[in-house]
């Protein structure tokens, strides 16, 4: 098994981030290839975000509302084989938070 890093994709010229508008999956979920896992609005339009490969979903990378920049990452999901992510490959730095 191996996990595939799912990337906000590049959906128009000039557009740099997007809003995370709705997820169609939640951890756990099968999804199949080009199944629609998310929408995402620009300035302009909703656009659908389709999975590229078959699999579970292990993790969401971000919350209904929050703003994504293109590139980032969008989802992960546990493939059959190897998948686009280096088994020893640092995983993304988590936020932490401030004491008060």
């Amino acid at each position: 098994m191996g996990t595939h890093v799912i990337k906000m994709p590049d959906i128009g010229e000039g557009i740099a981030q997007v809003e995370l508008v709705e997820w169609f999956v939640k951890v756990g979920d099968l999804v199949s290839e080009d199944q629609v896992v998310a929408d995402v609005m620009t300035d302009k339009a909703t656009v659908d975000i389709p999975s590229p490969v078959a699999g579970r979903v292990l993790a969401l990378g971000g919350q209904p509302g929050e703003v994504m920049a293109v590139g980032s990452e969008l989802i992960r999901i546990e493939v059959e084989g190897a998948g686009n992510l280096r088994e020893d490959a640092a995983p993304a730095p988590a936020v932490a938070a401030e004491a008060p």
